[in-house]
């Protein structure tokens, strides 16, 4: 089903070797030293979603190559250019899929708030919402097997939980197939509609699986356990006999298991040593994709089910596959190519003849992929001895004898991960002569469930330790200069460098927050209702704003802001639903009363995040002034 392809759209497979160690110090210096302008790094190309049409004609995408993400179609073959089909000047549009007949389903909110709609597109471009609720969101959770309706979930009457529905293709209207009690999200739904997989999280570590029963209305729980174990439904089998589920019950990593809905026996089907991140079958069965979270990389194998091999895959330049989309007749499919020094590349293929064509390249043509920089996997010990994984990047004009500046990023979650995926602001950045490190801290997903745990209740402190400790990684390069070492995130990443300054004011020169939590207790009493159970999962992690006030102001950088004496700058959505704006209000206005440089850029038709082009070069450039300005120093 569509809802699993789409859980593959983050998904990648490793198709070249990690790269060396920096442990040896740096390489040699290129010879060209060519630079970009944020404009030329933000022309590449960004996508939100693909879909191959029913007869296999044409590829649906939705990317942001106009400035905001629209629709485009192109020809399955290569041959033309793609055509546009919505044109979006304000709210980012991404592709849900093609419906059997042709027409087109997308998503959209409005300015970034995340309250998604489902909008159908007709063959002559007419558009219509098929779920006009105010101040309700809408998620699209797969066509039926039959392909004579669709699914979807909804918060329109119940706030904090969702519903999930069926709308039929040949009326457009809605009917209610689940209605959720609280604590459940809705999962697959198996091929004869009556059965619905639930998930119910407990804590970020501890989740159950659920089986529905549309007949009987009765929920059976299938994952009886003791202690922390996460457990999740993956998707039914085509014949509908079994459902997969993924869990690390007795493993420090996640591998899948299959429940016989008949005899109700178990069987392991895919285990690694990583998690992992997917896997899930083709619509009739021929194929299951299975995806392993190897080190910040994506290990992908396209099984044949009826010999139990994996397909031999194309070759293709060196990166990572995403996005996996396999058409129903299991002849043909798309994916997404990308690296860390390497933007998406959309591609088809046909299955039977091995052929793999470009469709649409994200790099912009007048940047050389040669001045791009990959990424590194380091390791290094932090304060308690534990091991540390991060991403590092250094320009390709570092010499012996330089002492750069360098950025640390952190992600969001908490409980993300950074991964070897491209970004333009790295690129921007080191083609500029900073060093980055992205550091996945204690707390960060993808190596195992005791490290992924090893943060709770301890945020601010532990996991920022691990940021601290990373300096001595840069400096023993012996290309970093220690006294230019600055700390950037955005959301999670965003909290983290505020902490940073706040807690730690003489360990970084420098902070720039994007989307960061400033407030632990007012981010926690005002997350939108929507998150339902995931809300009390948080509480368990973080801390309660009610039973745990103290301890969420202790963490909290707005009530600490008087320590900050280091240059910050700060980065604003205005609709952001997650980190109101007033918190970074109050940041601001805080550290400016100690006297302390503080750059505010703020924009009234961004959430919590970036979706429109222009704005993201904006914001892009403002950082990199701000850090030339106090990181990297005049004449530097």
């Amino acid at each position: 089903m569509k809802q699993q392809q789409t859980r593959l759209l983050m998904l990648a497979i490793s198709l070249s070797l990690l790269a060396t160690s920096l442990l040896a110090g740096p390489g040699p210096r290129k010879t060209a030293d060519r630079k970009y302008t944020i404009e030329q790094f933000m022309k590449t190309v960004r996508f939100g979603g693909a879909d191959i049409s029913p007869n296999e004609q044409t590829v649906l995408f939705s990317s942001n190559q106009d400035g905001v993400f629209n629709l485009y179609e192109m020809p399955f073959d290569g041959n033309g250019k793609p055509k546009q089909l919505t044109f979006s000047k304000t709210d980012a549009i991404f592709t849900i899929g093609y419906l059997p007949d042709g027409r087109i389903l997308y998503s959209s909110d409005q300015g970034g708030n995340e309250l998604n709609h489902i909008y159908l597109r007709e063959k002559d471009g007419a558009v219509s919402d098929l779920t006009p609720a105010e101040k309700a969101k809408f998620q699209f959770s797969g066509l039926s097997h039959d392909r004579k309706s669709f699914f979807y979930q909804s918060n329109q009457r119940n706030r904090a939980a969702f519903d999930l529905y069926e709308m039929e293709l040949a009326t457009l209207k809605p009917r209610l197939v689940f209605e959720n009690p609280g604590g459940f999200f809705p999962g697959d739904v198996s091929p004869n509609k009556r059965y619905i997989a639930l998930s119910k999280p407990s804590t970020t570590t501890n989740s159950d699986v659920y089986l529905y029963d549309t007949q009987t209305k009765e929920a059976k729980l299938l994952t009886r356990h003791e202690g922390d174990v996460k457990n999740g439904p993956e998707s039914f089998t085509p014949d509908g006999k079994k459902l997969l589920i993924s869990t690390n019950e007795g493993n420090e990593f996640t591998y899948i298991k299959t429940y016989d809905l008949a005899t109700g026996q178990w069987e392991l089907l895919d285990k690694a040593n990583w998690d992992i991140s997917g896997d899930y079958p083709s619509y009739r069965g021929r194929y299951r994709v299975l995806s392993v979270n190897n080190d910040a990389r994506t290990e992908l194998k396209i099984i044949d089910t009826r010999t139990g091999q994996p397909l031999t895959l194309p070759a293709l330049p060196g990166g990572d596959v995403t996005g996996v989309t396999i058409a129903d007749k299991e002849d043909r499919m798309i994916f997404f190519v990308n690296s860390s020094n390497s933007p998406a590349t959309l591609y088809s293929y046909e299955l039977k003849t091995a052929k793999a064509t470009p469709l649409v390249r994200g790099l912009n043509p007048e940047i050389n992929p040669d001045d791009l920089v990959a990424g590194e996997v380091i390791r290094f010990r932090s304060f308690d001895g534990m091991e540390i994984p991060a991403l590092l990047y250094k320009p390709t004009t570092v010499k012996a004898g330089d002492k750069l500046p360098a950025i640390l990023q952190i992600h969001g979650g908490p409980g993300g991960q950074t991964r070897l995926t491209y970004s333009p602001l790295v690129q921007y950045l080191v083609n500029n002569g900073y060093v980055v490190l992205a550091v996945n801290n204690r707390g960060s997903s993808g190596y195992g469930k005791t490290f992924y745990a090893a943060d709770d209740r301890k945020h601010g402190d532990a996991d920022l330790k691990d940021c601290v400790e990373s300096k001595k990684f840069l400096t023993g390069t012996g290309y970093v200069d220690p006294a230019r070492i600055g700390i950037m995130g955005g959301s999670y990443g965003g909290y983290m460098t505020l902490a940073a300054l706040a807690f730690t004011p003489d360990a970084f020169a420098v902070g720039v927050d994007i989307f960061g939590v400033a407030n632990w207790i007012r981010t926690l009493n005002s997350m939108p209702e929507w998150w339902g159970p995931q809300r009390e999962a948080l509480y368990k992690e973080i801390g309660h704003p009610k039973t745990d006030s103290v301890a969420l102001y202790n963490k909290s950088p707005l009530f600490h802001t008087d320590r900050i004496k280091k240059p910050l700058i700060v980065i604003q959505g205005a609709n952001d639903p997650r980190v109101l704006k007033v918190e970074s209000d109050e940041i601001v206005a805080n550290v400016k009363k100690n006297g302390v440089p503080v750059e505010y850029v703020t924009f009234p038709d961004e959430g919590h995040g970036f979706v429109k082009k222009e704005n993201e070069i904006t914001a892009y450039k403002a950082i990199r002034e701000f850090l030339d300005k106090y990181l990297k120093g005049p004449g530097q």
